[in-house]
C-alpha cells in the first residue's frame, strides 16, 4: 500500500466548490482508501491505497464529479513525492506562507516562468511536476498570471510540510 496525498482544485476557496471534509472522507473510504485523514477544509486528504496514482486520481475525480455535478481537478502525490517537493523548494529562506508549489499533472513547460504575466515582486521556478512561486509582498495584491498553472492547484510551504508529515506518518 502506498501513502498518497490528494489535492483538490478550487474546493472551499472563495465561495467555490463547497465540499464538507466528512463527504471527502466518505468518498475516499468508498473508493477503498485506508487511513483517510483531511487537513484544513481546502481539499487536502492523505490516505493509503494499493491502487496506482492514475487509478487513485481517476476514481477520486469520478466520485467528485458525481457529487459536484461538474469536474473537480485532483492532483495526487505519494508521500515520498510530497517530501521531495518540500525539499526542492528553491526559496527555502523565504516566508513559507508566501511561497507556494503549484501542483500539476505533468512537468511544467520550460517557458512557464517566461510566459508569466503581471509580475511585480514574485519569483518563479520550475519543479518536477510543480511550479514554485514566492510572493514577495504576499498574494493578496498580486496580479500574477502563469498560463501553465491554469489547471494546477497551489499549496503554501506550511501546508506542503504538514501534508508530507501526515502522509509519512500513516
Amino acid at each position: 500500500m502506498a501513502n498518497y496525498i490528494a489535492l483538490l482544485r478550487a474546493v472551499n476557496v472563495g465561495g467555490t466548490g463547497k465540499l464538507a471534509m466528512t463527504e471527502l472522507v466518505a468518498m475516499c473510504e468508498a473508493a477503498g482508501f485506508a487511513k483517510v485523514k483531511t487537513y484544513i477544509a481546502s481539499g487536502n486528504v492523505v490516505f493509503q491505497s494499493a491502487k496506482s496514482e492514475a487509478k487513485v486520481k481517476a476514481d477520486l475525480e469520478a466520485r467528485l464529479a458525481s457529487y459536484a455535478g461538474k469536474p473537480v481537478g485532483v492532483m495526487v502525490r505519494t508521500a515520498t513525492e510530497m517530501a521531495a517537493v518540500l525539499a526542492a523548494n528553491p526559496f527555502p529562506d523565504k516566508a513559507p506562507n508566501r511561497t507556494v508549489a503549484i501542483f500539476l499533472d505533468d512537468a511544467p513547460p520550460k517557458n512557464a516562468a517566461a510566459e508569466a504575466r503581471h509580475l511585480k515582486d514574485e519569483e518563479i521556478a520550475p519543479g518536477k511536476r510543480e511550479i514554485y512561486v514566492h510572493y514577495g509582498d504576499g498574494m493578496a495584491d498580486s496580479k500574477l498570471v502563469i498560463p501553465a498553472a491554469k489547471a494546477g492547484t497551489m499549496r503554501n510551504m506550511n501546508t506542503v510540510a504538514k501534508l508530507a508529515a501526515m502522509a509519512a506518518a500513516l
